[in-house]
């Protein structure tokens, strides 16, 4: 943890008033760490910092190569502690409150044609070490194309949520804020084959008295599911079989292209924003853009005028 006295009960407030997942928590954490790293080496401390050493901080972080986004990151965490000081009363002064950060480049998120999906949604029925590798993998492709989840969203999923052959799946993302999103065929189909495979195994633990689990994807692991981690090797793998650079697939590529490919064929922006749980729909405006760079591209490349 931080030397500062204050990070510990700041990430305690964030994670109590804002619900803030494990992921935001560890992110404000790095960023504190590298601030409090920063000043000490300075033979400072986060109570006794001026706004001129959080702007070397953040001159350092550009000089390391830091972007924009990660610049600003890292301001917004510093921001965010010394207004939670100053509210305390543990300061009388805010050092950080005029501070204002790096513009942010705007880059449009990286996205998958349909074929491509479409070659990576067959590998993964062919990609695995046995039937239930194979089914599994399916299933998680599946379900991350037909519903735009987060990573963690689906590896987190319990069992219970997709039991009764549901038409929509109830997800729990962001600040613990709840919606329901339809369940493609190819997604039930997907579902209801995993699941024979993954009752037998379940099934056989619980002849050997062995624990069992209530994750759909069950993990030996310490979380008791299939680690985001886990999931981001095993898309490269499946991309790999598909005969598409793996550095191209994420599986947020795959979200990309859930709301991409619904924009393109019709979708209400509004009806995107709800499905893919974006807070504020001026996160989900991005993806017009993509849809017009795409256009573009085409009418450049097929104009008969076109040079």
């Amino acid at each position: 943890m931080s030397s500062s006295p204050w990070t510990e009960p700041f990430l305690e407030a964030i994670r109590a008033e804002r619900d803030a997942s494990d992921n935001t928590i560890q992110a404000y954490w790095r960023d504190l760490r590298d601030f409090d790293v920063f000043l000490t080496d300075k033979r400072k401390t986060v109570a006794n910092a001026k706004r001129r050493d959080i702007e070397d901080h953040l001159v350092a972080l550009d000089t390391d190569g830091k972007s924009a986004a990660t610049r600003a990151r890292h301001l917004s965490s510093i921001k965010q502690l010394y207004r939670f000081a100053f509210d305390e009363g543990w300061m009388d002064d805010n050092p950080a409150a005029q501070i204002k950060g790096p513009k942010k480049t705007q880059h449009l998120p990286a996205t998958l044609s349909e074929a491509d999906v479409n070659c990576l949604l067959e590998a993964a029925l062919n990609t695995g070490r046995n039937t239930f590798d194979r089914l599994r993998n399916s299933c998680l492709m599946q379900l991350l194309y037909a519903t735009g989840m987060r990573v963690t969203e689906l590896v987190s999923l319990p069992v219970a949520a997709v039991r009764g052959d549901p038409e929509m799946l109830l997800i729990k993302g962001k600040g613990g804020r709840e919606r329901l999103v339809p369940l493609s065929t190819p997604a039930k189909i997907a579902i209801a084959a995993y699941l024979v495979e993954r009752d037998k195994a379940e099934a056989l633990l619980a002849s050997k008295r062995l624990p069992t689990s209530r994750m759909l994807f069950p993990s030996s692991g310490k979380l008791g599911h299939l680690t985001r981690v886990r999931f981001y090797t095993l898309i490269k793998e499946i991309a790999v079989v598909a005969g598409i650079s793996p550095a191209t697939v994420t599986p947020h590529t795959l979200r990309h292209a859930f709301a991409t490919h619904l924009l393109a064929n019709g979708a209400d922006l509004r009806v995107i924003q709800m499905l893919l749980g974006h807070a504020d729909i001026a996160t989900t405006e991005i993806y017009t853009h993509v849809l017009d760079e795409k256009l573009q591209e085409l009418v450049l490349e097929h104009h008969p005028l076109a040079d």
